[in-house]
């Protein structure tokens, strides 16, 4: 894409109304545009990192085994009464009355939906176990929305919910998507670690919530300085097989937040405790037959008695995930992104865009890129080059190539890492060998539902 036509309405200066970094960046880097207190427009750089968080998350989720599906934004009060939250839930819930005086809300979480689903089609233990999610968009009107998507009032969500047969069979989907957290964070570039959680509003016994660290985080946590050299990546997962070793094996690193952490009591040595911010990014629930026994979604058992389903449910914010990953991975100039999520892999700079030669060379690196697959956002403008190492630097793509008549009288173009900021001059050719070869690709296992079980 060529930087002239694309709409990337970045401002030169700090917004007032920031108070963090990726709020701040996101305005800056002309990502997201407030339509209101706490809802945003995702403008043309924003989306397609929404879009590339979002398909990880979706790839990892079809790999569990989940099977999407697509529920409402709008629901009836009438679920929710049957469940008993509708006038528990707080006024965080946004209650509208439709045309025909009809109590409807814009929905904050889906358990009572997809309860529904479930007792109108789930009848026999043999109809078990299942995986269901979708990504949608929620509303939770927050009294104080601030930090940009952070804590925002409209947010996007991928919530999974499990349905089981009995408390075993429950276990084991709550092992399946502990996993695929775990691999779903790891892919976009972040260290998540599984902390045990209160389960609040959601209802339950068992919860953990996942907590990235980043030196700008909404609350102190603790944990093992081995999960940092952790690599969940590192072998295949039978996600039809046992997987407690696996819950086991990461559960077992001592990792706690403020609320629950107590110097006195901590089982390892100061010396191996890290003590960090942490920002949550998914949080995943088990509880039973809290949804399914009032609301009637009960199923034959193997002797034929009517059985309450065993559900869970499993959160992640595929919008707020864009401000984490910003609060991780950014400098005084601007965005890193992670390879996985950037919007462009490149960031083609023509130094003189007024020059003939520089003109002819970017084009042609531009074309050469493109049709090799890799993702090119071209600095065509008649800008200063001050102007334009700049804005490079602020929407953090991972390369820059930088083209220019000096360079070309000595045959070679600038390329420059982000991350690690090293410059080196290389020919064109091995320029384009180097983007071209180090292209990032999917996940090898993405998208499939089985691969070979490795010890964990």
């Amino acid at each position: 894409m060529r930087l002239s036509e694309y709409f990337l309405p970045v401002l030169r200066e700090n917004p007032s109304e920031a108070q963090i970094a990726s709020h701040r960046l996101m305005l800056r880097a002309g990502m997201i545009r407030q339509s209101s207190a706490g809802i945003y427009s995702w403008l043309r750089l924003g989306l397609r990192v929404l879009k590339k968080v979002e398909a990880i998350v979706r790839e990892e989720q079809n790999r569990a085994g989940a099977q999407e599906i697509l529920m409402p934004t709008i629901q009836p009060a009438e679920l929710w009464r049957e469940s008993g939250r509708y006038d528990d839930y707080g006024k965080e819930m946004l209650r509208i009355r439709d045309r025909h005086d009809r109590e409807m809300l814009y929905g904050p979480t889906n358990e009572e939906q997809v309860t529904e689903i479930a007792r109108a089609f789930v009848k026999s233990y043999r109809d078990l176990h299942k995986l269901l999610f979708h990504i949608q968009w929620k509303f939770r009107d927050e009294v104080r929305p601030r930090f940009g998507v952070m804590r925002g009032r409209e947010f996007l969500m991928k919530d999974a919910y499990s349905l089981d047969i009995d408390a075993a069979g429950a276990k084991h989907a709550y092992n399946k998507m502990f996993v695929a957290y775990l691999r779903t964070f790891a892919r976009l570039g972040l260290k998540a670690i599984p902390m045990r959680a209160d389960t609040g509003p959601i209802g339950g016994d068992l919860s953990h919530e996942f907590i990235i660290l980043a030196d700008t985080g909404e609350s102190a946590v603790f944990c093992d300085r081995r999960w940092l050299e952790t690599d969940i990546l590192a072998g295949e997962i039978d996600y039809a097989g046992d997987l407690e070793p696996f819950y086991k094996r990461w559960t077992a690193l001592y990792a706690a937040t403020d609320e629950q952490h107590d110097p006195a009591s901590c089982p390892i040595p100061a010396s191996d405790l890290v003590s960090a911010r942490g920002i949550e990014v998914g949080h995943i629930f088990y509880f039973g037959d809290k949804y399914s026994r009032p609301m009637g979604a009960v199923v034959a058992g193997p002797d034929g008695e009517p059985v309450p389903i065993e559900m869970g449910s499993y959160g992640i914010g595929v919008s707020r995930l864009v401000g984490a990953l910003i609060e991780a991975n950014h400098d005084a100039a601007g965005i890193i992104w992670p390879e996985s999520v950037a919007p462009f892999r490149v960031g083609l700079i023509n130094l003189r865009a007024t020059d003939p030669r520089s003109r002819q060379a970017a084009d042609e690196i531009y074309g050469k890129l493109s049709a090799a697959g890799v993702e090119v956002l071209y600095d065509d403008r008649d800008e200063s080059p001050g102007a334009k190492f700049a804005t490079m630097d602020l929407i953090g793509l991972p390369e820059q190539v930088v083209v220019g008549p000096r360079g070309l009288a000595a045959g070679t173009v600038e390329m420059k890492n982000r991350r690690t900021g090293q410059r080196q001059d290389m020919s064109i050719e091995s320029a384009f060998d180097r983007l071209v070869t180090c292209s990032p690709s999917p996940h090898p296992a993405a998208g499939k539902k089985r691969a070979k079980s490795a010890q964990p």
